[in-house]
Formats: structure tokens, C-alpha cells, sequence
């Protein structure tokens, strides 16, 4: 029997103390690690050594912040490659940011490497939830679907006049799953880990809510929805197909 292979962590932090103190941590759990300290250093490690199964990406790095990195990542080729964001900041709108920026999870320092092990392993259980053949769209300035499009720079909806419909931080993750993943039943715990993860407790109360709300910015009948679809006893699916413009 083949055993089975530990998944490969990325870090990118430029505190050297840290790097080293994670690296020997995670290792010690069974996990492979490559620690680099700079964007440049992570891109390289990404051709060099990836595949990796998760990133974690300091917020405050020397030249090109996390930030920019973690919208890099998210609209290249590793887009798919779950991030799990530190900082030494605790403001609220830097988590937001980095969450609307694609991170799957925040994590603000100090933290214990115990706790970073348990938030690695929950964001991997929540990706791994995905069927295999269910892959992102292509990325694109512009997605297109019916009689709508959305500008995914701006991040609101634009209808077929041309008048824009803003969206919440909420619903427009919530919407982007679904156009990342169109014609694909999926279930309110997919829904849960991919709109996500530090949002979780909020969605677990309320995703048939937000789901509602995103039906009435798109002027769907919430009886026979020409869009989102309720499939009984599985969860919702954009019944519609996507097309990507730029």
C-alpha cells in the first residue's frame, strides 16, 4: 500500500524567528515546508517546489505586500491554492480586505503554532470538500451570465441597461462561488467553505438568508428562480451558464 504523501505548506513571511519556529512545528505534525521570507522568494518556491496544498502569507511583507500577493495568486494560475493570511494587525477592515481579496482565513499575531495547525487543517478540510472535476472559471475582468455581468474589479453587478447593482462583501462572494462553479449543485457546507472561512459562524445562521438577498439583487422569482435554484435535501445551483470577457 502507497502511504499517503503529507500535504506541502508554503510560507512567506519575512520574520526569520517565525519561519523557523512554524517550519520546525509543522514539520514535527507531519507536514512538508518551505518557508521564504519575500514575494520574489515565493514565486520562485511556487515553480521550484509546488505543488503546494496551502499558503500562508504574512499581511506586512517588505516590497509587495500580502495583499497584492494573495490578488496575484488569486487571478493566476494558483487561484485555486488555498491562503491563510497573518498579521500583526488586528484592525478589522485588514481582515476584511484580505478576506475580500481571497484568503480563506485570517489569523492575527501572536497566535500559538497550535492554533495555526488547527485553522491549516479546517481551511484543507473545507477545499477538499469540492468534487475534483468542480474547477473555477477562468479569471476574468468581466463574467457574464443571462441577462446580467459582473465586473469582478468592482465587485457589483451590472444589468442589461447598463445600471449597476452594488452588492455586499457578503453577496458577492456568495455570488462568485456560484459563477466559479455554475451548473453545479452545492451544498450549504460547500457554500459554508468557500464563502470564506472566518465567516463561517455568520453563514451557518444565514446562508438561506443570503442566498434569498442574492436572489432579489438579481430580480429572481423566489418561487421559480430563473437563476439560483433550490435542490431539495442538497443545496442551491446557478442554473445558468457563465461566459468570461475582458
Amino acid at each position: 500500500m502507497t502511504p499517503k504523501t503529507s500535504d506541502h505548506i508554503l510560507i512567506v513571511d519575512d520574520d526569520r524567528d517565525i519561519r523557523e519556529l512554524l517550519t520546525t512545528y509543522l514539520v514535527k505534525n507531519g507536514l512538508r515546508v518551505v518557508a521564504v521570507p519575500t514575494g520574489r522568494h515565493m514565486r520562485a518556491a511556487l515553480e521550484a517546489s509546488g505543488p503546494f496544498d496551502l499558503i500562508i502569507l504574512d499581511l506586512m511583507l517588505p516590497g509587495e505586500d500580502g495583499l497584492t500577493l494573495c490578488r496575484d495568486l488569486r487571478t493566476g494560475k494558483y487561484k485555486a491554492t488555498p491562503i491563510l493570511m497573518l498579521t500583526a494587525r488586528s484592525e478589522e477592515a485588514d481582515r476584511i480586505l484580505g478576506l475580500e481579496m481571497g484568503a480563506d482565513d485570517y489569523l492575527a499575531k501572536p497566535f500559538s503554532a497550535r492554533e495555526l495547525l488547527a485553522r491549516i487543517r479546517a481551511v484543507m478540510r473545507r477545499t477538499r470538500m469540492l468534487p475534483p472535476n468542480m474547477g473555477a472559471v477562468e479569471p476574468s475582468q468581466k463574467l457574464w451570465f443571462g441577462e446580467w455581468q459582473v465586473d469582478t474589479v468592482a465587485r457589483h453587478l451590472i444589468d442589461e441597461a447598463g445600471v449597476m447593482v452594488a452588492l455586499s462583501g457578503a453577496e458577492y462572494r456568495l455570488l462568485r462561488v456560484f459563477l466559479d462553479h455554475p451548473q453545479k449543485v452545492l451544498s450549504r457546507d460547500q457554500l459554508l467553505g468557500l464563502t470564506q472561512g472566518r465567516d463561517a459562524e455568520l453563514f451557518e445562521r444565514s446562508i438561506d438568508l443570503l442566498v434569498s438577498r442574492l436572489r432579489q439583487r438579481l430580480r429572481d422569482d423566489a418561487r421559480e428562480p430563473r437563476y439560483i435554484k433550490t435542490v431539495r435535501s442538497e443545496g442551491y445551483v446557478l442554473a445558468s451558464s457563465v461566459e468570461a470577457r475582458d
